[in-house]
């Protein structure tokens, strides 16, 4: 009797320890945001969110990430399926450094794509001459928030690819279909929730992108100006209000997000 009542007051403690957690580390500073942003009452809301800088740096924000967001899982597909598939020197190094831009500080990211394509740089020295420009423009952004998002469309297709049958791909071959009708036809759709699932969680985190960007974006209003780096210079123009109302739109989208991949997760093991 003693060992069940110790066993149901330390589950107790457990649960009280864990809920207390999220309550303080992310219910009351998510909620804070919320609330900031209707420190000046409804008038004052609509107003902030009516700043035609403010849903352009959103509306930019948004449009460069759903771009890297197709690119990442084009690339993240292919990628995840040659680390799968095929067996070659170096795989266990490079099947490692898929997670690299999980652990290197994003600032460092962005340095590292301004030394690359940088006017300083024979890439960016190259694009001048034919008229392109990279950094602080669209492409580093671009660049920078496909660095940041690189892995998670990898390591959710990865499961997928070993949990798959191969023997629907055998009979696939067997039956005479080419590489690719197998590729589309049968494990295409083995990869589809992956895929999906990846996509949102990349293109969620590359709408919150703040230090890897900053560095190579230019931050020229109206044009390079994204949603982290508006909200940053709103806090240093001591406008929290406004900066909050730019968050709330941030937020709101990322928990669209979030439940969607929950919903397709649910469903994925339904099945």
């Amino acid at each position: 009797m003693n060992v069940v009542l110790r066993h149901k007051g330390a589950l107790w403690g457990f649960r009280t320890t864990l809920l207390l957690y999220v309550f303080l580390l992310i219910v009351l500073p998510i909620g804070g945001i919320y609330v900031q942003s209707f420190a000046g009452g409804w008038a004052r809301f609509t107003e902030s969110l009516a700043e035609p800088l403010a849903w352009q740096s959103v509306a930019l924000t948004f449009r460069l990430a759903l771009i890297a967001t197709a690119i990442n899982v084009a690339l993240g597909t292919m990628s995840a399926w040659v680390l799968h598939r095929y067996r070659f020197f170096g795989r266990a190094w490079l099947n490692s450094l898929v997670d690299l831009p999980f652990a290197l500080p994003t600032a460092v990211g962005g340095l590292m794509i301004l030394l690359l394509l940088g006017p300083g740089s024979m890439a960016g020295g190259l694009a001048d001459m034919l008229g392109i420009r990279i950094v602080f423009a669209e492409p580093a952004i671009i660049a920078a928030m496909v660095f940041v998002t690189f892995p998670f469309v990898i390591r959710a297709v990865q499961p997928l690819l070993e949990e798959a049958d191969r023997a629907e791909e055998e009979a696939s071959y067997t039956l005479g279909a080419s590489r690719m009708r197998t590729f589309m036809q049968v494990l295409l759709p083995q990869m589809r929730p992956g895929i999906i699932s990846g996509a949102m969680l990349a293109f969620s985190r590359a709408m919150a992108e703040f230090g890897a960007v900053v560095l190579v974006a230019g931050n020229i209003p109206g044009k390079t100006l994204i949603a982290s780096v508006y909200i940053f210079g709103e806090i240093e123009s001591d406008n929290p209000q406004g900066a909050a109302v730019v968050s709330v739109i941030l937020l709101t989208m990322s928990f669209i997000v979030l439940c969607f991949v929950n919903v397709l997760q649910a469903r994925r093991s339904q099945v």
